[in-house]
């Protein structure tokens, strides 16, 4: 019976075929070729005996077996990244604690704390994982994150760090070379930088919204610029080719070493079932690297301005 049973590869390809319904979608997933899973398919299907796709000129669907076979090959890949995923663990021992992370949270925030830490603790050994995807604990080699969302995630641990102010920064070059900044209106002589996020009916503060709030209501928004990631408003700003809306908590040593101004106190909240958490398996709670870890992270959190 084993010798019946397809190798991983070839359940990989199965699966992404079935979840497809199209060789060629297959194939880039899979960094093959068309022609490539078509024959991994048949080779599957002569090695088992059984017909899993109807084929036509421009279509294939899944048989009945081949429904069986996808099911079974999606929880037997699932169960094998959980069981790989485990195994790295346990094969790297105790000392070392994965942390995942975004760009933005890493290298604004923790990176110029994180010497703290390892002088606090000097037998865990930090590792990161920068990354604004978000990692599954049971799939992916990681113990911890931090995570920007509601803190509701089934199975974890949460713990909210700081609320996100997102304010007006510029350079002070830029601030030095004009137009001058003594009004709101006068941000309309400037280039103006911020994100593009929404999720669940909330939108991350934009040029349009800090105006309103402060009672600029013919602002036309047509020629800011619109970014994708935190990080790249930041960079705009601090090359002084923008005045940028951003997160406080994420350039305020920026803004205490002089790299970064703010020509105006307003700041808008962001919606407040949003906000940075740490995040953790409740299974892994009292594991005592994560309990260390998450000591320092709150304690360094409470000594962040805001």
């Amino acid at each position: 019976m084993a010798r019946l049973l397809p190798g991983t590869r070839a359940l990989r390809t199965l699966e992404a075929a079935a979840r497809h319904l199209n060789f060629t979608r297959a194939a880039d997933e899979l960094g093959l070729t068309p022609a490539a899973v078509s024959h991994q398919i048949k080779e599957i299907e002569d090695q088992l005996g059984i017909v899993l796709f109807t084929r036509t000129s421009r279509t294939i669907r899944l048989t009945e077996a081949g429904a069986v076979l996808f099911e079974a090959a999606t929880d037997a890949l699932d169960l094998l990244g959980r069981a790989v995923s485990r195994a790295h663990k346990v094969a790297r021992g105790t000392a070392l604690l994965k942390v995942t992370l975004d760009a933005q949270f890493a290298t604004k925030w923790l990176m110029r704390r994180v010497d703290g830490f390892r002088k606090h603790q000097p037998d865990i050994e930090l590792r990161f994982d920068i990354s604004y995807e978000v990692r599954d604990f049971d799939l992916d080699d990681v113990d911890i994150g931090i995570r920007f969302g509601t803190g509701k995630y089934p199975g974890l641990c949460a713990d909210r760090l700081f609320d996100n102010v997102i304010i007006p920064v510029c350079s002070p070059a830029l601030l030095r070379a004009g137009p001058p900044l003594k009004e709101p209106r006068d941000l309309f002589h400037h280039t103006l930088a911020h994100i593009e996020w929404a999720r669940q009916g909330v939108t991350w503060p934009n040029w349009r919204m800090w105006m309103a709030a402060a009672g600029v209501d013919d602002f036309d928004d047509s020629r800011t610029m619109v970014f994708g990631t935190s990080s790249d408003v930041v960079q705009a700003a601090l090359d002084g080719n923008a005045v940028a809306l951003a997160d406080f908590a994420m350039v305020a040593n920026d803004l205490s070493e002089g790299r970064l101004v703010r020509p105006f106190e307003l700041g808008i909240k962001v919606a407040p079932e949003f906000a940075y958490f740490l995040v953790y398996p409740k299974s892994a709670a009292h594991d005592p690297r994560i309990v260390a870890f998450r000591e320092w992270l709150l304690d360094e959190v409470a000594k962040t301005p805001t």
